[in-house]
């Protein structure tokens, strides 16, 4: 009863479905891949983000390379700010509010430097393209606890002299005179002593997985819905080949040939009503043409 599905054309449906079906588990995965990647952003928010501060000395190594484990982790730095080397960053939205982000290098004892990002300005309405005022770092020793965030990738955009399009501490660091880290920066969580007057402290994260399992799900649950269809679409063929009186060892295409469209069937009779209503139903029907 099933044997056209071994012809050309089911062949063909299902080769089709085959690959529509892989796409939909690809995006499946992808979607899946993406939570496991919000679970782990999760994960080390509630792990590093309250920890107590690690000093300096302990986390060195994690502002020369980036460790993705230690994102969030809270360090304590002391020094003094270089606000002369302090650069504006482009393009900061924040809460849905355009604006900057403060950076400045903190010089540490041992002759190197950390960036520090002191938080976030608004446009301003004086001159396009900068901020109103800058609150001053402050001067003199002060003990600095941020967290740990990565560099940023070089950007082929351009800005104004004292901006930087990202936070690339490469780029950064070819502008100073002395060494910089350029495997992480520190977000500023405090600083003491503390600025009369400083930028807009970034907000706490938020630890949300997103729609990406549901999302998931629905890609998994349109693969397996494709191949459902294609079997009720064989279903309806082969109760088509059943009442229009077609061998299963006619070769398909040769009935796809000689049948070009769909060939009307008999309809089923109705229960007889006696041997007078019998004969006007079958002169009716022959009437119609069936």
């Amino acid at each position: 009863m099933y044997r056209f599905l071994l012809s050309a054309r089911w062949f063909g449906w299902f080769v089709l479905v085959c690959v529509l079906a892989a796409a939909c588990v690809g995006l499946g995965q992808w979607q899946m891949d993406r939570r496991e990647a919000s679970l782990a952003d999760s994960a080390r928010i509630e792990s590093n983000y309250d920890a107590a501060p690690v000093p300096y000395d302990e986390a060195e190594e994690y502002f020369d390379t980036y460790d993705e484990s230690a994102e969030w982790l809270p360090v304590k730095l002391e020094g003094t700010y270089d606000s002369a080397e302090q650069r504006i960053i482009r393009n900061r939205p924040l809460k849905g509010r355009p604006g900057y982000e403060v950076l400045v290098p903190l010089k540490l004892d041992d002759g190197t430097s950390v960036a520090v990002n002191r938080g976030w300005l608004p446009i301003g309405d004086d001159e396009a393209g900068r901020p109103d005022s800058i609150p001053a770092a402050p001067e003199g020793r002060v003990s600095v606890v941020a967290r740990i965030k990565p560099a940023e990738p070089t950007l082929t955009r351009s800005a104004p002299e004292g901006q930087l399009p990202s936070i690339d501490l490469g780029a950064f660091a070819e502008q100073l005179d002395y060494p910089l880290h350029q495997g992480s920066y520190g977000l500023m969580a405090s600083e003491d002593p503390g600025a009369a007057v400083a930028p807009e402290g970034a907000p706490r994260p938020e630890v949300d997985e997103g729609l990406h399992l549901s999302y998931g799900l629905q890609w998994y649950g349109f693969a397996l819905m494709m191949f459902i269809g294609l079997g009720y679409a064989a279903r309806q063929e082969a109760l088509n080949r059943y009442y229009d009186g077609i061998d299963d060892e006619d070769d398909d295409d040769d009935i796809i040939a000689a049948h070009p469209t769909p060939s009307r069937r008999r309809p089923p009779r109705r229960k007889k009503r006696g041997p007078t209503g019998e004969e006007e139903e079958d002169a009716i029907l022959d009437a119609q043409g069936f």
